[in-house]
Formats: structure tokens, sequence, C-alpha cells
């Protein structure tokens, strides 16, 4: 693991592998660098692969001074291109991870990047009366505010059901069969450092990006699993809609993590996109 100071006098983690254009990784909620070495190491072959513990998450980052927010999370980001000075990198996020490089754009815009590679993501988790589209496709305030508070209570057990109340038919299964993979995880959930991670949440719910996807610039590939447990094939609908660069690709009988269970096809998309927009400038 490699080190980048922080504008605020933080020091954070990254694992790099490989040399030349680069990739830069972005793990989801309560995940780690982990979650994309597997991506990372075939990858390093051809590109400079960057896969970081967001704050407030992984093992090698000292706990946070203060509330973790996506706006400080994106600003890590930007130090991190800076500090190694990445020239248009291609930022890759999945779920947390692409809320966070959306947020990046919206502070920093999208020129400096190569290209954007969103996984499984609404641009706003809330749903309301004329937004359909967030968690579940019924995930109002309230049902928030509850979730939160279960949290504070137990929340590796609140983190599951959040998977398994939601739209995907074996993760309920499973839930219900306390299977041998679901005490795995919450075993894995109950060594995390709650806090953090609740107060990256109430981060996470209360951003709205839709006005954020006409402004990015640079080509874009949307990976959308069509069994996700939270974001219905329509929500990859209007993302690809209102980015003006966007293309699509849905993974059949894959839920939220569609590039864990179909590692080789998302490895294919991934290296054929990052040929044609890692390191590369767009008018």
């Amino acid at each position: 693991m490699q080190t980048y100071p922080t504008s605020d006098q933080l020091t954070q983690t990254v694992a790099v592998q490989g040399e030349g254009p680069a990739i830069l990784f972005l793990h989801g909620w309560t995940s780690n660098h982990r979650e994309w070495l597997g991506y990372a190491a075939p990858l390093s072959d051809t590109f400079g692969t960057y896969c970081w513990d967001a704050r407030g998450h992984g093992s090698h980052n000292p706990p946070p001074p203060g509330p973790v927010t996506v706006q400080r999370m994106a600003q890590d980001v930007d130090d991190l291109i800076q500090h190694f000075d990445l020239d248009h990198p291609l930022l890759v996020g999945h779920s947390m991870g692409a809320l966070t490089a959306w947020e990046y754009i919206r502070q920093f815009g999208s020129h400096h990047l190569g290209g954007l590679i969103v996984v499984d993501q609404s641009p706003k988790l809330i749903t309301e009366e004329d937004w359909p589209h967030g968690i579940y496709g019924d995930f109002p305030s309230a049902r928030n505010t509850n979730f939160i508070a279960r949290c504070e209570t137990d929340f590796a057990e609140s983190v599951l059901l959040l998977v398994a109340e939601g739209n995907n038919t074996m993760a309920q299964e499973e839930y219900a069969a306390d299977t041998d993979r679901m005490q795995r995880t919450r075993s894995y959930l109950q060594n995390l450092q709650s806090g953090p991670l609740i107060e990256v949440w109430k981060s996470l719910t209360h951003q709205d990006y839709r006005d954020v996807l006409p402004e990015i610039v640079v080509p874009t590939l949307l990976i959308h699993g069509d069994e996700s447990h939270f974001y219905s094939v329509e929500v990859a609908e209007y993302v690809r809609q209102h980015i003006p660069q966007a293309i699509l690709h849905v993974y059949e009988g894959t839920d939220h993590s569609p590039h864990l269970w179909q590692r080789d096809r998302f490895l294919e998309d991934l290296r054929t996109f990052a040929h044609h927009t890692a390191g590369r400038h767009h008018p």
C-alpha cells in the first residue's frame, strides 16, 4: 500500500500496481480497496491501477477526525490525482464509488478525466413522488431515517437487511437460510468501525446528482445488474439518457455487484473501454 496526503492533513492509502495510463477504482460503501484488486492486477500489464481505501473505510486508513462526507471524499480523489500526477485517469466507481465520482465531477468538472465507468448506481437514493428511481423504487426519507436508527443499534444486521429486503430473490433466500456466506459477511460487518460509515451513509442519501449527469463531457460506460437489489433497469436507462456520451451494458442474472458475478465479461469491457479513454484528452 502506498500513501498520499490530503488537503486537510490526513494520510490516506491506495494500492498501486503497474505503469501507464491511469485507472482509479472507487469501491462501494462498507467495502475497501480489495473489491477491485482482482481487476487491477490483470490490467497492470498495460495500465497504472489505483485502488483506494475511501475515507472512513479500510483497515489502513486512520480514523477520520470528523464526520465523513461524500464532498470530502471527492476532495480526497482530487488529492490522490494531484499527488500521483495522474493524467486524465479513467474513474471506475461502484455504488458509493459512483456517487463519489459524480461528486468529484460536481466540484472539479470532468475535463480532467479520460472517462468514467459507473457500476449499478442511481444519482439520487431517496425516492419521492416525482422520483421513483432511488433504492428499491421505494425508499422515502422516513424509511431512510429508520434505517439509520437501526444501524446505530445493530450496524451489521441492518446492512444485511438492507440487502435482503431488496429486489433480489436470491439475496432474500440467502438471508432467510443464514448461509455460510451470510455469516461471513455478518462477521466482516461486525468488525468495521460503524460510526464513520453511518456518517457516510447520511451524506450519500442527502445527495442528488441528476443535475451533474448532463455536465459529464467524457465517454461513460454504465454497467447494470438486471437483478440488482436496489435499482431497476429503468434507473440505468435514466442515467444513460442524461449523460451525453453514455453507453449501457446490462448484465443478465446479476445483482448490485455485476462486476463480481460476471468477472470475465466485466474485465473485457473494462479493458476495451480503458484503451479508448484512460489517459486520453477529449475536446
